[in-house]
């Protein structure tokens, strides 16, 4: 027996269910169920998405696909009693994509195929009324023309204006048969202009032809890039819906329109849509013709919409969620077309599923499942006011979400001095730590070059603030302090508004929307912490970073960064001295300096963090971050430090390095420098011993970065134990703390079990594990990264979403090599992939105990660990490698014995 490839539904035939929407696709389960539970659907057929894969992996249709649509046709004819092709009732049918998960790139709809000069006059014969007919037609024919044989819907729209224009009307319902009848003759002759061929006149050509199409659709760039931003997969393919046309365009009693069952922007449970009279398929959301509120249809046609709030409440109920409907009218009769899980804002999101919890239809699991963790950064963040109308400059890549607005500046010194007066944009080629201080005072960043892992995206994620990277069409004058983009120039001092969500540069100041964490907000939040296992902790370098995650929800801090702490004001100059000096005693006064202001942030961190961890990573720079640059600051330095520039510039050029970011960094800098490991140290457990003398409860867990043997971390732990000893000695009392460590190179993953024996934790910093795996540089590979993203070279930008075939093994590997040693060994992440929901998915699968990540995507990971948790109970864990086999560890044991 032939495989089947095609279904049929409605007419009391219906062979599908919501079951089949893999191999049906989501319009054609839709349609299936709706048919089935009795809502009004017009009859038709879906041919499975097993066709599409079969098409375009061989490039031909299966054996039996053309009888099966001919057997399909032949009872949708008998359903409806009209003949495709036929001289006096002509079934018309409309075709459209479908694939499994609702995707923009796709094929559109075409309706009234069918249609030639001889179906058309026996369509008007049919229904009386020509201008119906040829109103159909027309459309047809532009419609066809523009999805299957790519001559732009432009140009029709051309020939209508002139059409309209000439007869002295604004309407597309003003015009006449003979006006459409004229139409169709001279989008014709346009096709035959543009293709070079005439158009389609045989019903059953036309037919394949859109079936064609919709297959080819699956693999245009714009569905690749669509699938590929929502890691859908690509081996999925669309199935093609075929359905018996119904006429919303049949006069006054007619119309066409699409409903929410509740407000997708707000998620109040109400209906929620707009609807046309006399009208057809796309005019609704076309923009041809301005729409009525949903509410305006009781008035125009009462019956049909107490018929579709019916419909409405029955598939709400069946479905268990909020339905998107598109509906036709067709003289007083509705159908509808379609259903599918309604899109919806973040905020929606979260109030219809709590909502939906107290109305008794779903469970608090299942809310916790509706929202999708990525939503709720639209709730922790500023956004655009949807009403205000923008000037758009350019769109790049929105690196970190929210929305802002200030005044320009090119360079961070300004950035610094203005920001403390007015709000301002900071906007750089490119960012460096050294941009730091005026990053920290702008309201956004905009920069020409980096990707979403760059130095300015991860930074002002970190922050809070909006970023928007990669804007290649922004063109810097800094000599002129100006940069163009759009055909605009925009000069030092004007506005620009940052959208970090959708990656716009705005000119000008526009409103925007403030967040709110209601509620609903909150009780969904409980519940997913009732849900996961996975602890969430921050990532945070001050008291107000601190705060700001505590209120989020923060289970303390996994990564306190120290260098961050240097950048500002004349810390940075205290530390130059500290690197460049000659001698012990010389350092030992830069070390004086520095000390009183490490132990005040210390004291601020832990007083905002009362009895919960704080994880603090020792000094950890690329060493040259630090050093003056050029011989301007080397002079200034110079001049502040009391030295002589021909000699200070000697000292820097001996700290130069060629590739730092692998160089004098890390562990490696408190080993050749113990002075600053005794100095930070001693200003942790100081600030520790003050604070608990004040009633706060402090938790230090005190980080040796870029370990790569066990003796690094040995050494150094050394240091922080003696210095530990010294200090309770002093203060007569003591506080709990934990050393432990940072894996972020391969070489301490594969010896996770030796430096396992000098740590009491590990966490995994998976940024440069990420950059030391793959060997790329995370801000140079921005610039070919998503070149490699889009030919399927890489699934996903590794420092986005964890490369779990590589990286994550390294992370798996060195859990299981560690815990060998110690099997209470607490593990968690620190990189900025412990805030990426599906790199929280991985990192529950392989048991870590907590995450941690910047303050504003502390509740997107407590989400994302929930989710896998309730995932974990019912399916596989999705994207999980597989775990490093006895063999393989016991291998890598006895390669490390030997």
């Amino acid at each position: 027996m032939a495989d089947r490839y095609v279904y049929f539904f409605g007419a009391g035939e219906t062979e599908g269910s919501k079951e089949m929407k893999d191999l049906l696709g989501g319009k054609g389960a839709g349609l299936a169920e709706m048919a089935r539970i009795g809502v009004p659907v017009p009859p038709g057929f879906t041919i499975t998405t097993e066709v599409c894969r079969l098409y375009l992996r061989g490039g031909r249709y299966p054996d039996g696909l053309r009888e099966q649509v001919a057997a399909s046709l032949a009872r949708l004819e008998r359903a409806t009693n009209k003949t495709f092709g036929g001289d006096e009732a002509p079934l018309l049918v409309s075709v459209r994509s479908g694939a499994a998960f609702s995707m923009p790139g796709m094929m559109d709809t075409i309706l009234n195929l069918g249609l030639n000069d001889r179906t058309a006059a026996a369509l008007a014969a049919a229904s009386g009324d020509d201008r119906f007919a040829f109103d159909s037609y027309r459309r047809f024919v532009q419609m066809y023309a523009d999805v299957v044989l790519g001559v732009h819907a432009e140009h029709f729209e051309r020939l209508i204006e002139d059409t309209k224009r000439a007869r002295g009307i604004s309407e597309d319902t003003d015009l006449s048969a003979d006006d459409l009848r004229e139409l169709v003759a001279r989008f014709k002759a346009l096709v035959r202009d543009h293709t070079r061929a005439d158009f389609p006149e045989e019903p059953q050509e036309q037919l394949w032809g859109a079936i064609h199409a919709v297959f080819g659709s699956w693999d245009t760039p714009r569905a690749r890039a669509y699938r590929r931003i929502n890691g859908i997969s690509d081996d999925l393919g669309t199935a093609v819906n075929i359905c018996s046309m119904v006429f919303g365009n049949m006069g006054s009693d007619s119309g066409t329109g699409v409903a929410f069952t509740r407000d997708p922007s707000t998620g109040e449970r109400r209906l929620y849509g707009e609807f046309l009279v006399n009208a057809q398929g796309e005019d609704v959301v076309a923009g041809i013709r301005d729409p009525l509120h949903i509410d305006g249809m009781e008035q125009a046609l009462p019956n049909s919409f107490h018929e579709l709030v019916e419909a409405a409440r029955l598939l709400e109920d069946h479905y268990r969620d909020a339905q998107d409907l598109e509906f036709t009218v067709e003289r007083g009769r509705l159908y509808l077309l379609q259903t599918r899980n309604a899109k919806r804002t973040g905020r929606a999101a979260v109030r219809m599923a709590v909502e939906m919890v107290d109305e008794g239809r779903i469970t608090p699991e299942e809310a916790v499942l509706r929202v999708d963790p990525g939503q709720l950064d639209q709730l922790l963040h500023p956004m655009i006011d949807p009403g205000a109308s923008v000037h758009l400059l350019t769109t790049a890549l929105p690196a970190s979400p929210g929305a802002a607005s200030g005044r320009v500046v090119f360079n961070p010194d300004e950035a610094a001095e203005r920001g403390a007066h007015e709000p301002v944009i900071l906007v750089r080629r490119e960012t460096s730590p050294e941009d730091f201080h005026g990053m920290v005072v702008s309201q956004g960043i905009l920069t020409c070059r980096g990707g979403m892992t760059s130095h300015a995206a991860v930074v002002a994620r970190g922050m809070g603030k909006c970023c928007v990277a990669g804007a290649g069409d922004v063109l810097m004058d800094e000599a002129r302090r100006q940069f163009s983009a759009g055909g605009t120039t925009v000069k030092e001092g004007d506005w620009i508004t940052l959208d970090g969500t959708t990656g716009r540069v705005i000119l000008g100041k526009v409103p925007t929307v403030e967040p709110e964490l209601t509620d609903d907000f909150h009780r969904l939040m409980e519940w997913a912490d009732g849900f996961r296992r996975l602890r969430v902790r921050t990532n945070a370098d001050t008291p107000n970073d601190s705060e700001v995650a505590r209120r989020f929800g923060a289970e303390g801090i996994g990564l306190c960064r120290t260098e961050h702490m240097f950048f500002e004001g004349d810390r940075i100059d205290a530390v130059r001295e500290m690197i460049l000096a000659e001698t012990g005693a010389q350092r030992a006064i830069a070390v004086a300096k520095l000390l009183p202001m490490q132990r005040a942030d210390f004291e601020g961190i832990f007083r905002a963090m009362d009895g919960l961890p704080v994880t603090i990573r020792l000094l950890d720079p690329p060493l040259h971050e630090f050093l003056p640059h050029g011989p301007a600051e080397i002079k200034d330095l110079a001049r502040k430090l009391g030295m002589d520039p021909v000699r200070m510039r000697e000292q820097v050029e001996r700290h130069h390095e060629s590739n730092p970011m692998l160089g004098h960094r890390g562990c490696r800098l408190g080993i050749t420098f113990p002075d600053i490991t005794w100095m930070q140290a001693q200003a942790i457990f100081e600030a520790a011993v003050n604070v608990q003398a004040q009633g706060v409860t402090v938790c230090p867990e005190i980080m040796i970065p870029l370990v790569g043997t066990a003796e690094e971390l040995k050494r150094q732990r050394k240091i922080v134990d003696e210095v530990a000893a010294e200090v309770f000695y002093q203060c007569d009392t003591r506080v709990d703390y934990l050393v432990g460590t940072m894996i972020e190179l391969p070489r301490a993953a594969l010896t996770a079990d030796r430096i396992a024996e000098h740590a009491q934790f590990f966490s995994f910093g998976t940024n440069d594990l990420t950059q030391t795996t793959f060997g790329l540089s995370r801000d140079d590979a921005g610039r070919f990264l998503p070149e490699y993203v889009a030919a399927g070279v890489l699934p996903d930008d590794p420092f986005q979403t964890l490369d779990v075939e590589g990286v994550g093994k390294l992370v798996d590997m060195a859990t299981r090599l560690g815990r060998g040693v110690k099997a209470d060994l607490k593990v968690g992440v620190c990189g900025e992939h412990g805030g990426d929901p599906r790199s929280v998915e991985f990192f529950h699968a392989v048991g870590l105990n907590y995450v941690s990540c910047s303050p504003y995507r502390v509740p997107v990971a407590r989400l994302a660990a929930a989710h896998a948790a309730l995932n974990d109970r019912t399916t596989e864990p999705r994207a999980a490698p597989a775990p490093v086999a006895d063999a393989e560890v016991q291998e890598i044991e006895a390669m490390a014995a030997d």
